[in-house]
């Protein structure tokens, strides 16, 4: 047998950081919502463990034992005393280093996928810790919906939301590592006080409303001076979707990949299609929010 999972991206729509911490991470207020796009992660039985990819920048993910779907299975396999022997499959359709967590969603996937197949009958709160080892943003993309990341992101508490929100997302033509954007941000702010992270409470209510307007006037990204600094040519991209009537614009996470809100569906694909004629980006796609997490199909 075989069991497929499928697993959404995330939008930040508030990430606030703190200063870094001793352990090199960052205190984070992280405000996430899934959005759908998706990567489908299919688990087989086999000889040993193997990882295969196929999609959109298939060939930039890792297909060893470093990649987050392989780390998920090894870390459940290993809490049961289980032989992790399984191929892993990725159907990729989530930007690869895009900064909508397609590499966590990957590994949430994965061991989703893998609890099911095995039948481990992990809990809940068992998924989510072993997530929380994997990455700050792997639990999110196990839970979806939306839902503020605390600690460094994976201490989550679920949101409500009033409504659907719609989006656009434009690609770019080259990744952006992660650490590298922290890096970049510790750069930026050396020698300023830089407060705690907070969620905003005007985009809460936002959400909690289903106001695409107030949500565009709140949203926020403390990364995106630091995506800026290190791929100057977004900031085109953001005036481009600008320009075409996005309520808001902003770097996705730690970026490349840019977001903008629009007011509907129509507007989504006005945007659309003029950052696909703008010539600032590599490919563009809609998507709404929020939508579940990981769920076996």
């Amino acid at each position: 047998m075989s069991v497929t999972v499928r697993v959404p991206a995330k939008v930040n729509v508030q990430l606030a950081v703190g200063a870094d911490r001793p352990d090199g991470f960052h205190d984070l207020a992280n405000v996430f919502l899934a959005v759908g796009l998706y990567d489908e992660i299919t688990v087989t039985p086999a000889d040993e463990l193997r990882v295969t990819c196929a999609g959109p920048d298939a060939g930039q993910v890792p297909l060893d034992r470093t990649n987050l779907a392989a780390r998920a299975a090894l870390a459940l396999a290993a809490r049961r005393g289980i032989e992790p022997n399984v191929h892993l499959h990725i159907a990729k359709d989530i930007p690869v280093a895009g900064g909508m967590a397609g590499g966590s969603a990957d590994g949430a996937g994965a061991l989703l996928a893998c609890d099911t197949l095995w039948g481990t009958g992990a809990s809940r709160a068992e998924l989510l810790a072993i997530c929380a080892e994997l990455g700050s943003d792997v639990p999110f993309s196990l839970v979806g919906g939306a839902a503020l990341g605390v600690g460094r992101g994976e201490q989550l508490t679920g949101l409500d939301v009033g409504g659907t929100f719609h989006w656009v997302f434009a690609m770019a033509e080259r990744g952006l590592s992660t650490p590298a954007v922290f890096r970049e941000f510790d750069r930026l702010a050396e020698g300023r006080a830089i407060p705690e992270p907070v969620a905003s409470r005007d985009l809460l209510d936002a959400l909690a409303k289903g106001d695409a307007d107030a949500l565009a006037a709140a949203v926020t990204n403390d990364l995106q001076p630091a995506a800026l600094s290190l791929f100057p040519e977004l900031s085109a991209t953001l005036s481009a979707g600008r320009d075409a009537g996005a309520l808001a614009s902003l770097v996705s996470g730690s970026g490349p990949t840019t977001a903008f809100l629009t007011r509907d569906a129509a507007a989504a694909e006005k945007v659309a299609q003029a950052l696909r004629a703008s010539g600032t980006c590599r490919t563009v796609r809609t998507a709404r929010g929020p939508v579940p997490g990981a769920t076996v199909v």
